[in-house]
């Protein structure tokens, strides 16, 4: 078994953006929508900072722009 696994296999909760909106859907199907306007950070960042995040304990952590979502 290996010592190390990618952040992608980290993640068990799926991150999506659609129309002003930050969807997060956790195991199960279970969807919530936050408006990006919440996070200013998070709506003015470009498609590769979106994109580079990681799950942790308690929500979300966006490197990049260095930003927590609690969920």
């Amino acid at each position: 078994m290996p010592l190390f696994t990618s952040r992608k296999q980290e993640k068990k909760v799926k991150v999506t953006f659609s129309n002003g909106l930050l969807f997060v859907e956790k195991p199960g199907g279970k969807q919530q929508a936050f408006p990006l306007e919440w996070f200013p950070k998070l709506l003015n960042a470009s498609d590769e900072e979106r994109e580079d995040w990681i799950q942790t304990d308690k929500g979300i952590h966006f490197n990049k722009i260095d930003l927590d979502i609690m969920i």
